[in-house]
């Protein structure tokens, strides 16, 4: 999937691919200037959290460097069958970000379309989850405390200023649940200075950091999103042989007084089991087994869909061999006949397909993708999120592929 984003954070950060994701710091500007606004605008931020049922710690709001009780900010409505959905109240939360304060909703990715688009447009790229947090803070108000996070992140400042400091990590790969706290930072100031409207940082897992708007005066106000990538560990692939070893009866046998195996004979398969299940199997698995997180059913009785878009995690793999084609990916292992490639490459190309002037075998494929949950409907809402941001792939007489 070609998207404007990647192609801008690439050339920002001076990137040949994803392989720079987590291997050092570095900082850049988005050479496109309509871009930011296209990602996300405060009014639409405000916009997006007024139309949904929300929870703490998915909303959350900061004044004066510390967290608001989310009794502040959220309340419980009643609808007419005495159901109660926690919303947010909007002058509530107009009032704190009015007095100096901070909004803060994880996973915007979830209730946004063109946020969607651009996760997912990043997880074919980099081959990991991706998900975007979006942060909005108005007048003089600090920030969060000097820490650190267990994922790699993209921030992007959308508009506004805000004032960072960033540090080195000081202890190396540091996770979530590790072998060792990690609550003492870094001596080492690797940037300070401000991000405005347009620029673009990376920082990777385990490098401390801090943002404020301290100092910056009552008047303004900054809006910037980033992108968390959840890389995979030499901890999770061994996680993932735990699991597989479950299969094997002498591994879940008692260690002592009942195997048959000895220890050596124990260890042995151990090693056999990691052979057979390499990093980068591991790696290729997972990829091919993750569901989409979300799916548009196809309904036949609402008629054929104007269009179709992949909506796996990772980019399917497509794969000819023997006269069929092979398709895996969204947890599915599909084999067509090899008449299907063209069509099923486009269809699972990442961009948004029009099917108007597609052949008869393509709109089966298509029908067939969706019902399979690889790839879903069009409607006006998602088609938004690849406006301008992903070319789309239409039909005349033969299937046209994408600039």
């Amino acid at each position: 999937m070609e998207h404007r984003l990647v192609t801008h954070i690439e050339k920002a950060l001076g990137w040949d691919g994803p392989g720079a994701v987590g291997a050092a710091f570095a900082r850049g500007r988005l050479t496109d200037p309509d871009l930011p606004a296209r990602l996300l605008t405060p009014h639409r931020l405000l916009d997006l959290i007024k139309r949904r049922h929300l929870a703490n710690p998915q909303l959350r709001c900061y004044a004066e460097g510390e967290e608001v009780h989310p009794s502040n900010y959220l309340a419980m409505n009643v609808n007419r069958r005495r159901q109660s959905v926690s919303q947010a109240d909007m002058a509530a939360l107009g009032r704190i970000l009015s007095s100096g304060g901070t909004v803060v909703l994880d996973h915007v990715d979830f209730f946004d379309p063109t946020l969607e688009v651009a996760c997912r447009a990043l997880g074919w790229w980099s081959g990991e989850l991706t998900s975007a947090n979006a942060y909005l803070a108005v007048g003089d108000t600090d920030g969060f405390h000097l820490h650190w996070d267990d994922h790699e992140v993209i921030a992007v400042q959308l508009s506004g200023e805000k004032s960072w400091e960033v540090r080195g990590p000081s202890r190396p790969a540091p996770m979530y649940r590790d072998a060792e706290r990690n609550r003492t930072p870094s001596e080492e100031v690797l940037w300070k200075g401000t991000m405005r409207a347009g620029d673009i940082m990376h920082i990777p897992r385990g490098f401390w950091h801090t943002a404020t708007r301290l100092g910056s005066g009552s008047g303004g106000h900054s809006l910037h999103v980033t992108f968390g990538f959840t890389k995979r560990t030499g901890v999770t692939w061994v996680n993932y042989l735990s699991d597989r070893a479950r299969s094997d009866e002498e591994f879940r046998r008692d260690l002592e007084g009942t195997g048959d195996s000895g220890p050596q004979e124990l260890a042995d398969r151990l090693s056999a089991l990691a052979a057979a299940h390499s990093p980068e199997k591991y790696l290729d698995e997972l990829r091919a087994s993750t569901p989409p997180a979300r799916h548009m059913p196809h309904v036949a009785a609402f008629g054929r869909p104007d269009g179709v878009a992949a909506v796996t995690e990772f980019a399917p793999s497509i794969v000819r061999s023997g006269g069929v084609v092979q398709v895996v990916g969204g947890g599915k292992r599909l084999t067509f006949h090899e008449r299907a490639e063209p069509s099923l490459r486009t269809l699972l190309s990442g961009h948004p397909v029009q099917l108007a002037g597609a052949d008869e075998t393509t709109l089966t494929l298509a029908d067939l993708l969706i019902t399979e949950g690889l790839c879903e409907p069009l409607t006006e809402t998602s088609s938004s999120g690849y406006t301008g941001l992903v070319t789309p792939v239409t039909y005349s007489k033969q299937p046209q592929t994408s600039a």
